[in-house]
């Protein structure tokens, strides 16, 4: 039940981010060159809620499994060792997202000493910054889930988007469809 809120809660708030950078930057385009005058802070804001979003849908994506992946080659392997390859990249994951972890809670740690703002808006830099904290914190549970599932045989490993087999499977609605059309 909190995992389906939660869910719901991060499909929203990524729509809300999409919605609100589309919006924000038409409303730029508009006030640029319909009237000839410009919203001076949107595109300090946009690029912020385009950090939020890349690094909100990089955890949303290890979650519901919409990364690319070149698995061709593992997939091949035995169970055990496509098992045990799996668990390495996971931790190889973790390794890579914790050097980012403590590399930003340095520097934003220093952004907040300092006390720099954001340069269109009075708001402090490290607030708007502070997704690359949060960004690799959700990837890290989003690995840690991962590799729990893998241990504990609940999943074989990460689910990458297959777009060959996706593509196939359009390519025979395709043709399903163009039939139908010829038979009516």
């Amino acid at each position: 039940m909190l995992g389906k809120i939660l869910g719901r809660l991060e499909e929203s708030f990524l729509c809300l981010l999409l919605v609100s950078m589309t919006f924000l930057v038409f409303a730029e385009v508009v006030a640029r060159f319909g009237f000839n005058a410009g919203i001076h802070w949107a595109q300090e804001i946009t690029l912020t809620m385009s950090a939020w979003f890349v690094l909100f849908g990089a955890s949303y994506g290890v979650k519901v499994g919409s990364h690319i992946g070149v698995d061709v080659f593992v997939k091949m392997l035995p169970r055990n060792v496509h098992r045990a390859i799996t668990m390495l990249a996971i931790v190889l994951c973790l390794f890579y997202c914790s050097l980012f972890l403590y590399g930003s809670w340095i520097y934003l740690s220093k952004l907040h000493m300092i006390g720099i703002e954001m340069e269109d808006l009075p708001i402090p830099r490290w607030m708007p910054t502070s997704v690359l904290f949060i960004g690799f914190a959700l990837l890290i549970v989003r690995f840690l889930v991962l590799l729990w599932g893998v241990v504990t045989h609940k999943t074989d490993g990460f689910h990458l988007a297959d777009e060959a087999k996706e593509s196939m499977h359009i390519a025979e609605e395709i043709r399903a469809k163009n039939k139908q059309e010829e038979a009516n």
